[in-house]
């Protein structure tokens, strides 16, 4: 008998459960729904059985919720020492009850399809169980064992639905696992299982450019919202953490409060200092100053008794604390102390996802106020454009939810400028860009510097010269009657003044003493 029309109008919206998988939450808008099915499917090497048992794990540790997980492939006993690797207390859960690993794994023999087929007795079984500890969370791995050897997709798909339809009646809700040939193809190994649960997850683990990268994906969630697109999860101690990158909403504070660059001069440039909560990007070639500016920053934070964050990927930590000491920057001081945290890694000792997940772990452990990369554009070296991109919003979007005052530093491929990929893919995120250039003029070679972006700030339009020395950066005059220095192609402006070369050449060392006086200084 159908329900009448009040009892369906009735009906109170799509309940969500949270799972306490980090990330999870928010690519689903809350999480599981509840007293559904859903299905994850994958590959194999993807994560579902990492993924499904932490699931039922968080359900009993974090939300007291009973749970029971079926297998059916590998053994219980190789699934507890798997997950034990992950530093989880499952001995604890499982001792009490709250927490059951069943054994349905079948023995290997050949099966011949004469007849009809159903699962009543592994119903029955499921039934027993979940009675019997009041599960609230059920998982089933992997659901498509139970049918390998059957090719009769319409015998497969009601067993399916009346698996489903029993543990939707017992009020559980219930995640199947079901295996694909392919990343991107059919969806389940039968081509079935989606089409009987409401709500279908998919895992990958894809191989490009010699990395892999695996990947989550929620296909369908029946009668309810969820984001789209694939988002990256990493599988590391502690269990999986999804890291959803542009998912993140666009929500944190914006503050009015200034901090100092540690070069007066560039504070005046970029009209007043740096907002505390901006991210600002240091462009320039290689030995143009962007470690010194970084470093001056750093180190003006530790005087004011902050904390601060260095990732470091293209020096060591020896070199790096080297070269600060010929600056008159000690950091070593600052580390005694507990006011710097220097990290220095290869870029490629792992993935992006991987490497978002360090830097997040050591902001929360550390919880600094400024944070340093340099250089970010290192990182171009580990992945496709498109996963470095990924990278980068999910990296600035976190850091300002942090507010933390950040600044990365980006090489440029050429000593002239230009033709970063990491510019074109930063720059816009950013709320200030700091340009550094070389500048060759009557054989000698100088340095420019200029703000060329300062989000809600006015500041200087013009490009500066500076020099280095054993005290730091200097920063003197803007260069005159010198043009497209940010083109990477300076070269004497003419007409206008009339005047001849060798006039311009000496008005300009008249005009720089200021560089002799800042080095003999």
């Amino acid at each position: 008998m159908s329900m009448n029309v009040d009892a369906l109008l009735g009906l109170e919206p799509v309940e969500k459960i949270p799972t306490g998988v980090e990330g999870f939450e928010l690519i689903t808008m809350g999480g599981l729904p509840k007293n559904r099915p859903t299905l994850v499917c994958g590959s194999s090497g993807s994560g579902k059985t990492i993924f499904t048992m932490e699931l039922v794990y968080r359900s009993v540790s974090d939300f007291n919720r009973p749970a029971v997980f079926f297998t059916m492939e590998e053994p219980a006993t190789d699934i507890i020492r798997n997950v034990k690797r992950m530093g989880w207390d499952i001995d604890t859960p499982l001792r009490e009850g709250r927490l059951m690993i069943v054994d349905l794994s079948p023995e290997p023999v050949t099966v011949l399809e004469t007849g009809s087929y159903d699962l009543e007795g592994l119903m029955a079984q499921i039934r027993y169980v979940i009675d019997n500890i009041g599960a609230e969370l059920v998982v089933l791995d992997s659901i498509g064992s139970l049918f390998q050897q059957f090719a009769d997709t319409a015998t497969i798909r009601r067993e399916i639905f009346r698996v489903t339809h029993l543990l939707r009646g017992l009020g559980v809700t219930t995640i199947l696992t079901a295996e694909r040939l392919s990343e991107y193809g059919t969806i389940s190994r039968h081509g079935v299982e989606e089409f009987v649960s409401d709500n279908v997850i998919i895992l990958r683990n894809v191989l490009k450019a010699e990395k892999v990268r695996r990947t989550v994906q929620v296909l369908k969630m029946r009668g309810d919202e969820h984001f789209k697109g694939e988002y990256p999860f990493t599988i590391a101690s502690g269990g999986i953490s999804i890291l959803p990158l542009s998912a993140r909403e666009l929500k944190q504070a914006s503050s009015s409060d200034r901090v100092s660059t540690g070069t007066p001069k560039l504070d005046e440039m970029a009209g007043g200092g740096l907002f505390q909560d901006s991210t600002v990007l240091v462009s320039g070639p290689t030995g143009g100053g962007k470690t010194l500016i970084a470093g001056t920053f750093a180190a003006e934070a530790c005087r004011n008794g902050e904390r601060v964050l260095m990732l470091a990927y293209e020096e060591s930590h020896a070199q790096l604390l080297r070269n600060a000491q010929s600056w008159g920057l000690d950091f070593q001081k600052w580390e005694n102390e507990g006011l710097l945290r220097v990290v220095c890694q290869y870029p490629e000792a792992m993935g992006l996802e991987d490497h978002l997940l360090m830097i997040q772990r050591e902001i929360e452990s550390f919880n600094p106020n400024r944070l340093v990369m340099d250089s970010i554009s290192a990182m171009e070296r580990v992945g496709a454009v498109r996963y470095f991109r990924e990278f980068v919003i999910g990296l600035t979007s976190y850091t300002k939810d942090k507010e933390l005052c950040s600044l990365f530093t980006s090489a440029t491929p050429r000593l002239s400028g230009g033709d970063s990929i990491t510019e074109g893919h930063i720059s816009t995120i950013t709320d200030a860009i700091i340009l550094l250039r070389y500048v060759e003029i009557s054989g000698d070679l100088r340095r420019g510097v200029a703000v060329i972006k300062m989000r809600g700030s006015q500041h200087a339009k013009s490009i500066y010269e500076f020099m280095i020395d054993s005290k730091g950066m200097h920063i003197g005059k803007p260069f005159t009657n010198i043009q497209n220095i940010i083109l990477g192609m300076p070269s004497l402006q003419s007409g206008g003044d009339n005047k001849d070369f060798d006039a311009i050449i000496e008005d300009w060392h008249e005009d720089h003493e200021w560089l002799d006086e800042a080095h003999k200084s």
